[in-house]
């Protein structure tokens, strides 16, 4: 059996043609090519027309390709922003922590600086204090109202000194020994101070009570001129207390004058200041109701101990 003879192409007229119709169509394709670029060199804006044509029809597709890139850039964004987030938040609190740490810290440098600056103040009086030390302590759960003091005859404490505080008095001197001081309260129940109201002469004795309060008494009983939030100050009567400090505010109006909390809370005391007897003179030779009232507190005050 004789093998197939291997044509080739050229041997096909089909092929021949085909393969010169391609060249004819590659050359026609070169010739117009070249005009084409011939006229674009010669007159760029020749194909103005055919560019913008161009560019409408794909214009869609690109704001399309845009949008949807710009939405993915925003994806990767808020994804990114997120994973930052937690981090960012933690940073913050403690941040905020710190500022309230340091916030709290100038408020507490702030009052123990305006309370350095009243103590301060207690040494401009008329009279300078003996000695300004620590309240102790005080008593409020008896009917007898005392509070002690670190301070004692070593200091220059004597029986009978006011003591007040920056709001105002506090009581007087009862017992004294060498490092401490025993203070009867303005709201003892064996407490008298002479007193008057700020704005006027209106004057009266302020009586403790026992539970914290004072009783007002008028001395010239009548038509009752007192107000709740009255004022009343020491009036310096008797010899022990200097005039004008801060003693007590009316809340209760009554027939022979009111009820009043004290201005001096020894609660909320922390230091004080020990005076001396404002006119030591007139206390010894004064033998009037009220330096009698006063003179009697220590041993009254000795008996309920």
């Amino acid at each position: 059996m004789a093998p197939p003879s291997s044509r080739r192409s050229g041997h096909s007229r089909r092929a021949q043609y085909g393969l010169f119709t391609g060249y004819v169509l590659a050359t026609i394709g070169a010739l117009f090519g070249a005009l084409l670029l011939g006229i674009s060199l010669w007159r760029p804006t020749s194909f103005n027309g055919f560019r913008t044509s161009a560019s409408d029809v794909v214009a869609p597709v690109g704001e399309a390709g845009a949008a949807a890139r710009t939405e993915g850039q925003g994806l990767f964004d808020s994804i990114s922003g997120y994973l930052r987030a937690g981090s960012q938040n933690a940073k913050l609190k403690k941040e905020v922590e710190l500022a309230r740490i340091r916030l709290k810290e100038a408020d507490a440098v702030g009052q123990e600086n305006a309370r350095l600056k009243t103590l301060l103040g207690l040494r401009d009086t008329q009279a300078p204090p003996v000695t300004i030390t620590r309240l102790v302590g005080s008593s409020a759960s008896s009917t007898r109202r005392f509070a002690y003091l670190g301070a004692g005859s070593n200091h220059g404490v004597r029986v009978g000194m006011p003591v007040r505080s920056p709001r105002g008095v506090v009581g007087r001197v009862l017992e004294v020994g060498q490092h401490s001081a025993r203070v009867l309260l303005l709201s003892d129940s064996e407490s008298v101070l002479p007193v008057r109201r700020a704005k006027d002469d209106v004057v009266a004795f302020a009586e403790g009570r026992g539970d914290g309060r004072l009783r007002i008494r008028l001395i010239n009983l009548g038509v009752n001129p007192l107000k709740r939030g009255d004022v009343f100050v020491t009036s310096g009567a008797g010899g022990y207390y200097q005039p004008g400090v801060a003693v007590a505010i009316l809340d209760q109006v009554t027939s022979d004058g009111g009820i009043a909390r004290v201005i001096a809370d020894p609660a909320a005391t922390d230091f004080v200041a020990v005076e001396p007897i404002w006119q030591p003179k007139a206390v010894e030779s004064a033998k009037t109701p009220v330096s009698e009232a006063l003179a009697s507190d220590q041993s009254t005050g000795a008996a309920a101990q």
